[in-house]
């Protein structure tokens, strides 16, 4: 079976320490990695791809040790939506314990939801949230293209 990957498939970042960085996003946006590999491009040192599994996207991380980009934030944010108010909660004490957390859990109106900032190792800002109608909204427009 051939696939052809089409439309919004990744980010990629600079990061100093892979190991670190992908532990990070393993322990609070639940992602694992899909793709490695050692040197190869331009400056890279080592490349990680990581996926939660939902949907063709991944999270690129390249190490360097050139200089690293300008980081992510501190409201521009890669965003991860959780199963539940609880999942968040847990994520923002174990970040509190870690000294990661950016912004404390809060409730907003919709169709933002319940959400936290925390800060990835580089200083990229990671959103979770929960109750966001970004995929209900996707469906629809994709409903509504369908007619």
């Amino acid at each position: 079976m051939s696939v052809n990957d089409c439309g919004l498939s990744h980010i990629a970042l600079q990061v100093r320490d892979l190991e670190k960085s992908v532990a990070f996003y393993q322990r609070y946006a639940g992602m694992q990695v899909i793709h490695q590999r050692e040197p190869g491009i331009a400056e890279a040192q080592k490349v990680a791809w990581l996926s939660d599994l939902t949907r063709p996207f991944a999270l690129v991380l390249v190490q360097s040790q050139s200089t690293v980009d300008t980081p992510l934030g501190p409201f521009g944010h890669i965003g991860v939506a959780c199963a539940s108010r609880d999942e968040i909660d847990a994520k923002v004490r174990l970040a509190e314990q870690e000294g990661v957390l950016r912004r404390a859990a809060q409730q907003s109106a919709a169709p933002v939801g319940y959400w936290a900032f925390f800060a990835d190792p580089d200083g990229n800002t990671l959103e979770l949230s929960y109750g966001q109608q970004i995929g209900m909204d996707v469906i629809a427009a994709q409903q509504q293209a369908g007619e």
